[in-house]
């Protein structure tokens, strides 16, 4: 299947309205430590804003309210996809993404039949604490590898600097967090992360 190259992850339909209007074709809510009452409103506003700017919304661990709500995708980490509903999830026409950080989480993912795959934390990441050492550019390779034609997504550290490296070692989409959401001026480097992934050839 076919996704945008870059792939912005944020924790509200606040930052979903303020920019997805600005070009953004792939974004993932991950919301945390809200009530459910609350995760659904910002899954439901999130759905509408992206559905207006014909943008690809990806929930993150709610599959039950993403199925509720009538999104068509979700991402779930090892241990949200060990008790998962694989079967509801596929019956409801929802696609999968999945985390992977060492090979037997890989395993796992492949056996799960996922629409795309990601691997981190590629560099150190600020945005909690992580089990896992960065797993660096070479193990891009070796994952895609490995999965074929299954799109890779990169996550992890990832700055605008640091693309060229991060698509030339195999992935298909670079996942971003901390370098928009915290940056002075997220609009503008927003921007930025579009125009860097526009300009990457396709694997």
């Amino acid at each position: 299947m076919m996704l945008d190259p870059f792939y912005l992850i944020i924790d509200s339909a606040a930052w979903i309205r303020r920019l997805v209007p600005l070009g953004v074709k792939l974004v993932q809510l991950r919301v945390k430590d809200r009530s459910t009452p609350e995760i659904r409103a910002e899954i439901r506003e999130s759905k509408a804003i992206c559905a207006a700017h014909e943008c690809q919304l990806i929930v993150n661990d709610y599959w039950q309210l993403a199925i509720e709500e009538g999104c068509d995708f979700i991402h779930l980490g090892q241990e949200d996809l060990a008790t998962a509903d694989l079967t509801a999830i596929r019956a409801a026409g929802l696609k999968l993404g999945l985390s992977t950080h060492d090979q037997a989480e890989l395993a796992t993912a492949l056996a799960a039949e996922p629409d795309y795959i990601a691997l981190g934390p590629i560099y150190p990441t600020i945005l909690k604490a992580m089990p896992w050492a960065p797993q660096g550019l070479e193990r891009i390779g070796q994952w895609k590898a490995r999965i074929g034609n299954i799109p890779l997504v990169a996550i992890g550290g990832l700055s605008v600097e640091r693309l060229a490296g991060v698509f030339g070692h195999g992935a298909d989409i670079a996942a971003v967090v901390t370098d928009i959401t915290r940056n002075p001026d997220p609009e503008s480097r927003t921007r930025e992360w579009i125009e860097a992934t526009r300009r990457v050839p396709s694997n």
